[in-house]
């Protein structure tokens, strides 16, 4: 086995202290131009990695924002971590990225392991509808700020979107095109997003003067391809096939359009598909998808901003003061919603 490369080493092999390789590392501007080259030098030849736990453990401070995230495979958690990243990057700071694959507990196990490497902060967007893992997790003391979640019974930080108005958005824009008989493929139903979205529908059927029996709902465990092919394979079965269907993400969309492509369904003439979240994949589709956007890249960056903001703070310094921030979603019109309807 290699021996790692310590500071001694470094010191020994350009001859001198380890304080002058200290200061090399850490205040550079205090060495001798030609001490600092030979000890850089050193350094080079030896292949020497400063600890940074240890640099942690002296300074009381981490330089690593932790991230944990619903599902890393959907496109709009990337954007997201993209966005955090850029912002974190900007401070000097590093990112470590989590999945929680809607699982609250290893949402749980990631929330420890951020505890233990005494991480920064982190941006985290819950698995757990009980709440029980951001309580356990504050008695550690480590800021953090909620993403894609509005921070309902907390005083922390957050970052969303109004997904009432985007699930308003997307059904309003079918009840335009003259559908009257429409479906909701929602995901989990205990995660806060998926009810949001479906109150808005609601709100846009009540506007128009429908009753939610306008709207049937069919729930999936998970919001990706796969569950949206199982939910249309169930839209198929059903004797009275709704005209329209929205989804509660784009993911979901996509597995609708699959199954309905596959069974020669013709999409948006005998459906319309309305998605959520505008990913890349989503103008990319064959018949190129609805959406409701939401400013994903915009979210990580501003929640990464909110984080550096509290933790940046010193003492007898104005303290942070906590906030909501509420980000509005546009719908996006594609083919796949365009074919018009006649009301009855």
């Amino acid at each position: 086995m290699t021996q790692s490369v310590g500071i001694k080493d470094v010191a020994r092999a350009a001859g001198v202290s380890v304080g002058t390789v200290s200061n090399v590392i850490n205040r550079p501007e205090t060495v001798a131009t030609e001490t600092r080259a030979r000890v850089q030098s050193a350094i080079d030849r030896l292949g020497y990695v400063r600890s940074e736990s240890a640099r942690q453990l002296r300074a009381g401070r981490s330089r690593i924002m932790g991230l944990l995230v619903l599902d890393m495979g959907n496109p709009f958690f990337v954007d997201v971590a993209r966005g955090a990243e850029r912002a974190a990057r900007g401070a000097g700071l590093g990112v470590m990225v989590c999945n929680s694959a809607q699982n609250p507990a290893e949402e749980a196990d990631y929330l420890a392991l951020f505890a233990e490497q005494r991480v920064r902060g982190v941006l985290l967007t819950p698995a757990d509808a009980t709440g029980r893992n951001i309580e356990a997790f504050r008695r550690h003391g480590i800021p953090f700020v909620l993403v894609d979640r509005v921070a309902e019974g907390t005083t922390e930080c957050s970052v969303s979107v109004d997904d009432i108005a985007g699930g308003a958005l997307a059904v309003r824009h079918l009840i335009d095109a003259g559908h009257r008989s429409l479906a909701y493929v929602s995901g989990p139903p205990g995660l806060h997003q998926v009810r949001d979205r479906r109150t808005g529908a609601l709100n846009a059927l009540a506007e128009a003067g429908l009753g939610p029996e306008v709207l049937r709902e069919l729930p999936t465990e998970r919001l990706d391809v796969a569950a949206g092919r199982d939910a249309g394979a169930r839209l198929l079965g059903l004797v009275r096939r709704p005209s329209a269907v929205f989804c509660a993400n784009d993911l979901l969309a996509l597995g609708v359009l699959q199954a309905m492509y596959a069974a020669g369904v013709s999409v948006p003439d005998e459906l319309a598909i309305v998605g959520y979240d505008d990913i890349e994949f989503a103008a990319a589709a064959a018949v190129p998808l609805t959406s409701v956007r939401q400013p994903a890249i915009t979210m990580g960056t501003l929640a990464a901003e909110l984080l550096l903001e509290e933790t940046a703070a010193r003492p007898g310094a104005r303290a942070h003061e906590h906030r909501r921030v509420v980000l509005q979603p546009e719908l996006v019109v594609r083919r796949s919603s365009l074919v018009p309807r006649q009301a009855p």
